[in-house]
This record gives C-alpha cells, sequence and structure tokens, in this order.
C-alpha cells in the first residue's frame, strides 16, 4: 500500500484539492469583479454597468422625443393606419417634410460609446474570402494548449467590433436585423451572469414566473383574452409549433387519432394540406417536411400586385381540397413579410379557416411587433381570431437575439407538447404546487429570455415602443418618398411596414446585374448592407428577367433624414460604376 494511502497521505491530498478550489475560485470570482467594473487583464472592455445604460437610453429617448415633435407638427399628413397600402407614405402633394431630427450619432456620450462602440463601418472590407483567412488566422486553433488567459477575451473585444455586420450603423438596412435596445443588452447580460434553465422550477424558480407574465401579457395583445404561449428562438421555431399543434389536432379531430402516441395513420398520408400565400416565409414549408407532411402539402394561394394574399382565391382552394377528400390542417396568414412586408387580410383567412374547421395561424414575425404601438396596431386587425400566432420581438422590438414568441389563444393549446420525466417534474411536486415547466416549450435547456424582453418593456411601456416604431415609419415615408422624386430610381410598391423595395434604373446593362453588382460592391468596399430579392411571378413560375429588386428594411429608430439620403447616394454611386454597355 503506497504510504499516500494513510490519514497523513490523505489529509494532505484533501489541502491540495483545497487549495486547488480556492485558487480556481479565486480566479473566477476576479475575473467576474474585473467584467463588472468594465477592466479585464488591465485592459477596458465594453462592460454594461448602469450609468451607461441609463446614458445610453437618454440618447435614444432625446432621439424619439424629437421624432414625435417632428411627427406632431404634420399630424394632418399622417395616414390613417387602416389603409395598409398608405401606411406611411409622404402625401404626393408638395415636398415631404423631413420626418426625423437632424442630428447626427456621433453626438452619443461618451459612455455609449464604452456600452456599444461606436460603428465605425457597417461592416468589414474585403469580402468573404478575405475575411475567413483573417478570422483564421487570427483566432486558431480554438483549444490552444495552455490557455492565453487575458488574451483571449481582450482579443475578440478589439477585433469583433469592427469584422462583424453592424446593426447599429444607419447603412445596415439590407434585413430584419435590428439593433439591441441598451436596456434589454444588460438585462441579457443579468441573464447570462444568473444562467437559469427553463425546464424546471428548481432550475429557474423568478425567471419562470417572468416567462409566464411576459406570455401572458402579448396573448392578451394579440387575442384580446389570457392565453398561453411559448418562447421560442424566432419565427422559424413558432411557426413549426404551431403547425405541429394543428396537425395533431387536425388528425385527432377528423381520424379519431392521437400522432403524439401512434403517429400519422396511412390513411391520413397525402391528404393533409396547409394553405398559406405564395410568398409565406420559407419556414411554413420546411416545417411541412419536418413534421412528415411533406413540403407538397403546402398549397401557395396567389397574391395581389400589393403582395396580399388574395382571399377569394384561398375560398377557393379550401373548397377544392375538401371535395377531394383531404383534410386542411391550417391557414396561414402572413403579418409581415419578408420581402414587402405586406400584411394578409387575416380577418378573411380567418373565416375561411373556421368554415373549413382548420387552425388559424399568423406568422407575425415581423408586423407582430405592431402589437407595441399605440397607432399602428389596427394593421393587424383580424390576429385576434388565430388560434395561433408567431412574434419576433428582435425584430420591431429590438431585443437581442433571440427573442421568440408562439402565442396562442387558447391557454391549454401547449398540451400536446407537455411531458412528465421524474428528475424534472414529477406527479407529487406537481401536487405540491412546483409547476411543470416542459409543456411551454419544444426545448427542454434554455434560456430565460423573458428576462431582457420584460426589463425593456418596462423601461419603455408602450408610448415608448410607439415612439420608436413610427421613427422607422417615418423613415420608411422618407425613404419612398425621396426614390420616387429621383430620376435614377424606380419604387416597387408602396411600402405598408419599413420594407422599401426599389432599384436603380440601368441605361446601358441588364438592369438585374447591374442592381446585384452594385450591392456587392457595397458590401465588398464595407460601405453598406442592403438587401435583394425578386418580385414574385404567377405562382409556381420562377421570377423572370427583370425581377430583382434592391431592399432597404428600416429598423433602427435613431435614423436621420441625411444618413437615409447618404445611403441612396451610396447606391446610385455604386450603381452608376457598372452601368455600362455590355454589363
Amino acid at each position: 500500500m503506497s504510504g499516500d494511502a494513510g490519514p497523513a497521505g490523505r489529509s494532505r491530498g484533501e489541502s491540495s484539492r483545497r487549495e486547488l478550489a480556492e485558487g480556481v475560485a479565486a480566479v473566477w470570482r476576479s475575473g467576474l469583479d474585473a467584467l463588472m467594473q468594465g477592466e479585464y487583464g488591465d485592459q477596458p472592455v465594453y462592460a454594461y454597468c448602469d450609468r451607461e445604460t441609463e446614458q445610453s437610453h437618454a440618447l435614444w429617448n432625446a432621439e424619439f422625443d424629437a421624432v414625435m415633435s417632428a411627427q406632431s407638427a404634420q399630424s394632418s399628413q399622417v395616414s390613417q393606419p387602416a389603409e395598409p397600402a398608405q401606411s406611411g407614405r409622404v402625401p404626393s402633394s408638395g415636398a415631404p417634410s423631413d420626418p426625423l431630427p437632424e442630428q447626427s450619432s456621433s453626438a452619443a456620450p461618451a459612455a455609449v460609446a464604452t456600452l456599444i462602440p461606436e460603428p465605425r463601418r457597417p461592416l468589414p472590407v474585403g469580402g468573404p474570402a478575405a475575411l475567413d483567412a483573417e478570422v483564421r488566422a487570427a483566432f486558431l486553433p480554438v483549444l490552444p494548449p495552455v490557455g492565453l488567459g487575458p488574451d483571449s477575451l481582450r482579443s475578440l473585444v478589439d477585433y469583433l467590433p469592427d469584422h462583424t455586420v453592424r446593426p447599429a450603423h444607419p447603412h445596415t438596412a439590407a434585413h430584419l436585423h435590428a439593433p439591441p435596445d441598451p436596456v434589454a443588452l444588460a438585462a441579457d447580460q443579468l441573464t447570462a451572469a444568473l444562467n437559469p434553465s427553463q425546464d424546471s422550477w428548481d432550475q429557474s424558480a423568478a425567471t419562470a414566473v417572468i416567462e409566464s407574465c411576459v406570455i401572458e401579457a402579448f396573448s392578451a395583445l394579440a387575442f384580446d383574452a389570457p392565453g398561453s404561449g411559448s418562447i421560442t428562438s424566432g419565427g422559424t421555431e413558432s411557426n413549426y409549433l404551431a403547425l405541429l399543434l394543428a396537425r395533431d389536432a387536425a388528425i385527432t379531430r377528423r381520424y379519431d387519432v392521437d400522432p403524439s402516441e401512434s403517429g400519422i395513420p396511412a390513411y391520413a398520408a397525402g391528404k393533409l394540406r396547409i394553405l398559406t400565400s405564395a410568398v409565406a416565409h420559407f419556414s411554413v414549408a420546411r416545417a411541412a417536411a419536418q413534421l412528415g407532411l411533406g413540403e407538397q402539402s403546402v398549397v401557395p394561394i396567389p397574391v395581389g400586385p400589393d403582395h396580399r394574399l388574395d382571399p377569394a382565391a384561398l375560398e377557393r382552394a379550401a373548397s377544392s381540397l375538401a371535395a377531394a377528400g383531404c383534410t386542411l390542417v391550417a391557414v396561414v396568414g402572413t403579418a409581415g413579410t419578408t420581402d414587402a412586408g405586406a400584411v394578409d387580410p387575416l380577418a378573411e383567412c380567418a373565416e375561411v379557416a373556421r368554415r373549413h374547421g382548420a387552425w388559424f395561424h399568423v406568422d407575425a414575425a415581423y408586423g407582430g411587433g405592431l402589437l407595441l404601438s399605440d397607432v399602428r396596431r389596427p394593421l393587424l386587425a383580424g390576429i385576434e381570431q388565430a388560434d395561433s400566432a408567431s412574434v419576433d420581438l428582435h425584430k420591431l422590438g429590438w431585443q437581442p437575439i433571440p427573442a421568440g414568441l408562439l402565442l396562442t389563444r387558447d391557454p391549454q393549446a401547449l398540451a400536446p407538447i407537455a411531458r412528465r420525466v421524474a428528475y424534472l417534474s414529477d406527479l407529487d411536486d406537481e401536487a405540491a404546487g412546483y409547476p411543470n415547466l416542459l409543456g411551454r416549450s419544444l426545448r427542454t435547456t434554455r434560456r430565460a429570455d423573458a428576462v431582457k424582453i420584460l426589463a425593456a418593456c418596462r423601461h419603455h411601456g408602450l408610448d415608448g415602443y410607439t415612439r420608436m416604431i413610427e421613427s422607422c415609419f417615418a423613415q420608411t415615408a422618407h425613404a419612398a418618398a425621396t426614390i420616387e422624386a429621383r430620376a435614377e430610381f424606380e419604387l416597387a410598391l408602396a411600402p405598408v411596414l419599413t420594407t422599401v423595395l426599389f432599384r436603380y434604373r440601368a441605361r446601358h446593362g441588364d438592369p438585374d446585374r447591374v442592381n446585384a453588382q452594385a450591392r456587392r460592391k457595397l458590401l465588398a468596399e464595407g460601405r453598406a448592407v442592403i438587401g435583394r430579392t425578386t418580385l414574385p411571378g404567377p405562382v409556381g413560375a420562377p421570377a423572370g428577367p427583370g425581377s430583382l429588386r434592391l431592399k432597404l428594411t428600416l429598423l433602427r429608430p435613431e435614423t436621420t433624414v441625411a444618413e437615409l439620403d447618404a445611403l441612396l447616394d451610396l447606391i446610385a454611386e455604386a450603381a452608376r460604376a457598372g452601368d455600362r454597355p455590355g454589363s
């Protein structure tokens, strides 16, 4: 027997282990203290302390107050939100008045630059290949033989702000990619530090209740009644969960079979259908594939020139399917299409779904943020009749990603996904008042994302969110009016939400190629991030030549008229450079 196996050896071993544990704990404590104080490894880092958050938000409020003052001065010119095709449009008579304050974002106090470094450019220069090589040279190996200590975080702090796409830059306007709210950022850091998991009460406690409160509040906004729902990673997960619930409800109703127990019965295969807009989000078809229905179960309904689903065509399709012996699983309406921001006629969609006994789901990942607006909420008329709705608060809610919601009108709608396992929730615990959280999500371990939502909602209130949303609508109106007024541009259609589709009128080259190259030129030079898409062709037909359009998605509340005008100038300059004979 080794000499270390005796009492003295065990004592030395325990002492050594204790010293090791205390040493590790000391390192963790010192690192945490340094991060909270804004320093780590004797170098400043971008810490989110209360003072910085407060001063940063003071800047936001100053911008929004100025926006509202400008809006009030021209209130007689604001279109009624009940008319979606005109919402946010500047009247054609006379030159548009500036909807935004002429205030440069460089006026931010020094604390804001510490909180969120001022973006010098919207994205790095050089394009994908150059950046790939640079990142690999800077950050490999991922797992070095010996840890780098403070240099690891310091190198990321020094590098990433100038080498990622920055939604806080006024020339980042391609996608539904919003700059994060400073208040939500601070709350998100608190959540990360506490690290609760929302799959059981004894891993979450207060954050489980906060999650319930957030879901109840947004369900009430959507349905005018307390419902239920789930915090999700975004619209894709929300749409998947909604269609899972719709599939199970349809099979149970039509065939008296519980698909969660026995799967889709063979005699139902090939007869289950989903109706949605021809320009609906791709996640609807992908969810159908994942749920065993197949992408061919999704029947696209034609849209009009305004990209809105045709309700008469929807009824014809539903009646035809019923006559063929098919089961209509769901009607999916879209409140804010990705490309045009179009809002389907939700009330008419609800009527068709009811007549045919189908689930009605509204994909409001984009437009659902208008629930927060006392002015624009009427654009969502009909959502209150839905069985479920997707809302992404990391879009028109300015939350750090992720912050998705699936809202259900029926408080018991999520019962089909509920499970009970002994190590997380058993019957005697539930009888004693400890809730089973496994029926709230398709995920097990998951973050307490409701905390940051709660923090921002209580900070801003409906009045604050109304100001932010009105700012983005005002920007959209200005951009659309400016594009119409400039001969080198062509506006594709009147904006409904905060998306503007347009193109440069090529004089010499192929317009699709000239516009696509202009966008890539701006990306490669690190000057602007703008989107692209194609206008839809007939149902089932690919978009034809000349259908490419550039896209501005305006989700930065503090952007000014001057910054928008400068962005359009950059686009025109880049397009002119490639508009040559033969191009």
